[in-house]
């Protein structure tokens, strides 16, 4: 694609067989990105994640030889990890620390906004994508115009008039501000008879209710697989 810097492209061939996909860069001011492992801060670095249920065939494929702790973590890490140093970069991970501001570089890359359920909420995907992990570079990457629309000053939920996440929830937990979601009255209710047959079964209803990027939604095991992990 022109324009597309080679690091990116190289990032993009290397990751093909695994449905995992580059989600955008975020380029920095000196002094301002993450340490690299050469101790000099990345002035950019390349988001990689997951849209709808893009990487669950692969992952699925893998973890029928792999019965360790953190799978999803773990496959993620066996794949971005060696091509970051293969590319003179640095690998991040949500799971790790030193812990990186990757729901900032998201809205940074991607101009999303947080859901009331905390999950950044992307105008076309909704709430049904995520981050597996971030490569950094000392030079500049640049954003790709083409493949990056940034979405500043659009959220999906301000166009969204009946909110039905506000409402299916059945302990009530989700709030308009995301800051107030009852995160025990949650976890109390995924324990119960009732959560453990309807949510932790078939995923979050709140999430599972929001009308954007319905054609998103993960397939029914990958649902159940995230919700296991929350034990």
């Amino acid at each position: 694609m022109s324009g597309t810097h080679p690091i990116r492209r190289e990032i993009e061939a290397a990751l093909n067989s695994s449905c995992i996909l580059v989600r955008g860069t975020v380029d920095f001011a000196a002094g301002e990105g993450p340490m690299l492992a050469s101790g000099s801060h990345a002035a950019s670095v390349v988001l990689i994640g997951n849209v709808g249920g893009s990487i669950w065939p692969a992952f699925s494929r893998w973890k029928q030889t792999y019965d360790g702790p953190d799978p999803l973590d773990t496959w993620s890490k066996e794949i971005i990890y060696p091509l970051a140093q293969t590319l003179g970069g640095t690998a991040y991970f949500p799971s790790d620390p030193p812990w990186q501001p990757f729901q900032q570089w998201a809205m940074r890359a991607e101009g999303l906004k947080p859901s009331p359920l905390g999950i950044l909420i992307h105008p076309e995907y909704g709430l049904w994508h995520g981050y597996r992990g971030a490569i950094g570079f000392a030079e500049q990457i640049g954003r790709d115009d083409m493949a990056d629309a940034v979405t500043v000053g659009r959220h999906a939920c301000d166009h969204c008039h009946t909110k039905p996440c506000l409402t299916t929830c059945p302990v009530s937990a989700i709030r308009p501000d995301p800051a107030d979601f009852a995160v025990c009255a949650c976890q109390s209710h995924l324990v119960t008879e009732e959560g453990q047959s309807r949510c932790m079964i078939s995923g979050c209803l709140a999430r599972n209710a929001c009308p954007i990027g319905a054609a998103y939604r993960y397939p029914p095991d990958q649902l159940k697989f995230h919700m296991q992990a929350l034990k």
